[in-house]
């Protein structure tokens, strides 16, 4: 029997963990996903600019 209290605790973290990647996963997304993706992208291409002009200027 002490098997059975030893592997308890494991499990039942291991079930609330598999919940809350569960609950994190189907979370990601909604209305506010494709703004926050635009404002990603907007970082990314004013950076790629910015070290476009740095390379043509350093030439």
């Amino acid at each position: 029997m002490d098997y059975v209290s030893a592997l308890v605790p494991p499990v039942v973290m291991a079930i609330f963990f598999i919940g809350l990647v569960r609950v994190i996963v189907k979370t990601q997304g909604g209305a506010a996903k494709a703004k926050e993706d635009a404002a990603v992208d907007a970082a990314f291409a004013e950076n790629a600019r910015q070290a476009a002009v740095s390379k043509a200027d350093s030439v």
